[in-house]
């Protein structure tokens, strides 16, 4: 990524323009960066887990006002007419914009959203912790969502995601198996302090099988592993935009009627459901901070596994 200057955006018709305060990292700014995902139109800022206040207002924005601190996540703007769209499932909308991928993200210093997929966020003081639950918190709960009433649940990479979606586990009275890198020995402990019952290597098998699993690293071989250690009438559940090829396996790890599902992006009715249970839970992110200028080094920092939680860029 190169740190450029440009002239200040200025929001359209139903848009608004932030300064951002804080936007965090995440694994999908990676596959961006790394042309993994398909129609990527560079140059293209990437990051969508952001948080800010509202500066300008384009025409006919009245949802909000100059002053207010907002939420700008990954689904940015639905065409609201296609079937999905019409049955209230607009994250598998057939037109839609995505922030950082379609239209310019939050690694700047300001952005211009929609304004109709803008979210309130007055009531989290601090942009920074705030951040990743835009996310890594919103996909998560969508992912945890998928596993019904799921009471033990395996959670495969502890990145960002998992390390929210473990204190909501927790909080509901769930039990949180984590698995790791092989070896390593930070990310488990940091499981543990967070709740998990067990934590160990990726392709270990959990002392007791699972009700279910939520794979949140983009790694194909997972799947099987995971569809092991899950038990008859399990599911797993896969929260990655972008996975590795999942290698072929034994029909018999899926027969007894264990499912294999996916979570596709996120709607505006999950962070309306997410985000005040977030708060309700105490929920506390644990976060890197960066200055915007080392966003290079952030993203380095995620790909290396040498991140606890979230990285999170700072704008000011």
């Amino acid at each position: 990524m190169i740190l450029e200057e440009r002239p200040d955006p200025v929001p359209g018709a139903g848009e608004i323009r932030i300064r951002v305060e804080a936007c965090a990292v995440c694994r999908t700014d990676l596959h961006v960066i790394d042309g993994e995902l398909p129609h990527i139109h560079y140059p293209i800022v990437p990051g969508h887990e952001i948080v800010g206040i509202v500066e300008a207002l384009g025409p006919g924005s009245i949802t909000f006002e100059i002053g207010q601190r907002v939420g700008i996540p990954w689904l940015g703007k639905t065409c609201g007419y296609c079937g999905y769209c019409i049955a209230n499932r607009e994250n598998l909308c057939d037109a839609p914009t995505f922030t950082g991928y379609d239209r310019d993200g939050g690694f700047a210093t300001h952005v211009v959203a929609e304004a109709a997929f803008a979210i309130p966020m007055d009531a989290f003081a601090d942009p920074i912790a705030a951040a990743p639950l835009l996310c890594a918190g919103l996909i998560g709960w969508r992912s945890l969502l998928a596993t019904g009433e799921a009471k033990t649940i395996g959670l495969y990479g502890f990145g960002a995601a998992a390390h929210v979606i473990a204190q909501v586990c927790r909080w509901q009275g769930r039990n949180v198996w984590a698995f790791t890198r092989a070896g390593d020995r930070d990310a488990q402990a940091f499981a543990r302090s967070l709740g998990a019952v067990w934590a160990g290597g990726s392709q270990d098998a959990p002392p007791e099988p699972l009700d279910a699993a939520i794979i949140f690293a983009p790694a194909g071989e997972l799947v099987p592993a995971a569809l092991k250690a899950v038990k008859k009438g399990g599911r797993v559940v896969c929260g990655g935009i972008h996975m590795s090829d999942i290698p072929s396996f034994p029909y018999r790890i899926l027969w007894e009627e264990r499912q294999l599902v996916s979570v596709a992006n996120l709607t505006r009715h999950d962070a309306a459901t997410f985000l005040p249970l977030a708060r309700q839970a105490q929920i506390k992110t644990s976060t890197t901070p960066y200055p915007l200028r080392a966003a290079n080094e952030a993203v380095s920092d995620l790909r290396g596994g040498r991140v606890q939680g979230a990285a999170v860029l700072v704008a000011a």
